[in-house]
């Protein structure tokens, strides 16, 4: 019921959520997991060996690829059951916070184009607003998350040594 709650949700920030199978045991799994994770509470990135830094305990996982630059953006949240597993991947918290304001440049942009603009309006800026958020939000954040929490579900892939995934 939850799970269909959700899809139809306007989403103001992309995530997405994948089920997949995994080939060999289930806890030999979570241990390679776990020897290729740098323990960390915060998911922040910083220099290691390892692939990933974050939490895995007993079934689950939250962890962030350990690339530096572009690996914090995406988190990857899942759980492994019975060969089978969920991953949630979506925007790390402080991305979602400088997205969000990255978001309200246009409001403040047409804000002051009410108050300091001539005293005419016009619907020339209306489409110009919406044009800007369709832009970044669409072209640009959809863009950056897409090409990003692929490459962190594909290094995920390598790891959980995974029969296949498909998206939810």
């Amino acid at each position: 019921m939850l799970k269909t709650l959700n899809q139809h949700k306007m989403k103001v920030l992309p995530n997405n959520s994948y089920s997949f199978k995994i080939t060999g045991n289930e806890t030999e799994t979570l241990e390679r997991l776990k020897r290729r994770t740098e323990i960390s509470e915060k998911l922040i990135s910083k220099k290691t060996d390892k692939s990933f830094i974050g939490i895995v305990k007993e079934n689950t996982f939250r962890i962030i690829s350990s690339e530096i630059g572009k690996g914090a953006f995406c988190v990857l949240t899942g759980e492994i059951n019975n060969q089978k597993g969920e991953v949630g991947i979506e925007i790390n918290k402080a991305f979602r916070i400088l997205l969000s304001v990255f978001l309200c440049l246009p409001f403040v942009g047409l804000i002051m184009q009410l108050f300091l603009g001539k005293s005419e309006f016009l619907a020339l800026f209306i489409l110009v607003f919406i044009g800007q958020l369709l832009v970044i939000r669409y072209l640009f954040i959809e863009f950056v998350f897409q090409r990003l929490s692929r490459s962190s579900l594909n290094k995920l892939n390598d790891i959980l040594d995974i029969e296949y995934i498909e998206k939810d």
